[in-house]
Parts: structure tokens; C-alpha cells; sequence
């Protein structure tokens, strides 16, 4: 089996006060098609530092960023945004606000695709969208002609994650997506998250601050501490852990 992602002693060094930092060191990895990864650790770990860096938004100090065998390291995140779709904390990134939910739907329908003028053809594809939005959790559907602004937050993240994952792509990266919603609606939006995985045979990468959903969720789970990759446990490891156990790695 082809890895989707291999990291080869990938590092990413910073400058503060005149003296350089390691916010990623010396990592190491293989993420193979279909694992559904949770990533966990402490503020300042390196999380952030580590999606971006999959992302493109960050190029490497030194290391190797391989997607599919084939060497990305220097890609921009423009040139990787056909491979790599990504769901922010903040609701209200992903998404254009003044537009409708449909609009927004139609958006990403056409990602990826070569950008030039067309006609819009929002009728035609109304079938489709309500189709697609019907499966959200949250009655999205009943509300194609709604401008996203006007949505609550569950709403927005909800449609930020469909967006995302409409072209199904080969590595989801989910970056605290739950954690600016309220109880109900983070759950919810977890059990769909799940579910579109799963049904999908999504490759993700899920970073969380919830330890009861790092121990439901996916088949395996990373700690980063200090920009170093401290553990990695697989699907029968995970399910020995309790709440305590991933306290003691990350404290």
C-alpha cells in the first residue's frame, strides 16, 4: 500500500528573541489511506505548526513531505488544495458569508476544477444540492436560499464540513472543527464527522482538545509535546487508554 503522507525527518524552526525554536522536530511518520488519526497535545505543542505544514501554508526548515510517494515539500497550499481539503475551529472560515447556502454548496462542487467564466447554473444543480444537503444533521436543506451569515455556528461548521469533504478528498484535515460549538452541536457534528469518514474511507487528521472524543474517535492517535512526535498508538493501544492515560502524555 502506497502511504498518503510520509514525513521524513521534517523540522520547522522559528526565530524568538534571537534564538531559534524548534516548533517541529525531527518527525517522523507514515499515514496510510483510510486511517482516521487524532492528534493530541498541550498549547504550543506544535499542532498548529504541524497541520500547516501539511497544508502548505508553511514550508519546512529541513525533512521531506511526501503525499502518494510523490515529494510535496516545496508545493504552495494553492498547488495542494486538489489532495487536501481542510475544516478550521472558527465557523466562519470556509465559507463566503454574503452568499447562500446553496451558492456555497455550489462552490465546492467545483473545486478544484480550472478556473474560468461560466454561467452559474444554480437551478440546474438545486437536485443535487438539496440531495447533498440533506444529509447534514441540522435541516440545512430547508434553508438553500439562507445568505451562511445568518446561520448559527453549528450550522456554519455543519456546512464547512460537507464543503470540504463533497469532492471527497484524499487527506481531510480537521483542525479543532467541534470546539467552538456548543455541547449539542459538537456532538452532533462528531457523529457526522464520523459517519462521512467512515462511510467515505477518508484519510483525516483530526486535532482535539476533548480527550472523550480522542478516545471514541478514529483508529489512531499521535501526541505531540514540544514539536516532537511522543506517541503513536494504534487502534488496539486506543482502546486501552482511559482519560487519566492521556493526561500523564500530555502533562
Amino acid at each position: 500500500m502506497t502511504p498518503r503522507i510520509t514525513l521524513n525527518h521534517l523540522n520547522f524552526e522559528v526565530t524568538d528573541n534571537n534564538e531559534p525554536k524548534q516548533l517541529l522536530n525531527d518527525l517522523n511518520l507514515t499515514i496510510n489511506p483510510g486511517e482516521f488519526v487524532v492528534l493530541l497535545g498541550a498549547n504550543g505543542a506544535g499542532k498548529s505548526t504541524f497541520f500547516n505544514t501539511i497544508a502548505g501554508d508553511l514550508t519546512p526548515t529541513s525533512g521531506q513531505l511526501l503525499f502518494n510517494d510523490h515529494d510535496i515539500t516545496k508545493q504552495s497550499a494553492q498547488q495542494r488544495t486538489r489532495l487536501i481539503s481542510r475544516v478550521y475551529q472558527d465557523p466562519k472560515l470556509g465559507t463566503a458569508a454574503d452568499m447562500t447556502v446553496a451558492e456555497n454548496i455550489l462552490l465546492a462542487m467545483r473545486r478544484g476544477q480550472r478556473r474560468r467564466l461560466f454561467p452559474r447554473r444554480l437551478k440546474q444543480q438545486l437536485p443535487q444540492i438539496k440531495a447533498l444537503a440533506k444529509t447534514l444533521p441540522n435541516h440545512l436543506d430547508q434553508q438553500l436560499n439562507r445568505p451562511v451569515s445568518n446561520l448559527s455556528g453549528g450550522q456554519r461548521q455543519t456546512l464547512n464540513f460537507l464543503m470540504a469533504t463533497i469532492q471527497k478528498p484524499e487527506l481531510l484535515l480537521l483542525d479543532e472543527h467541534t470546539s467552538a460549538l456548543d455541547a449539542v452541536s459538537s456532538q452532533a457534528l462528531m457523529t457526522f464527522t464520523n459517519q462521512t469518514i467512515r462511510d467515505n474511507q477518508l484519510t483525516c487528521l483530526m486535532i482535539t482538545h476533548d480527550l472523550e472524543d480522542a478516545l471514541q474517535y478514529g483508529n489512531r492517535l499521535l501526541v505531540l509535546k514540544a514539536g516532537k512526535l511522543i506517541a503513536d498508538l494504534n487502534a488496539t493501544e486506543k482502546q486501552a487508554l482511559t482519560v487519566d492515560t492521556l493526561l500523564d502524555y500530555l502533562n
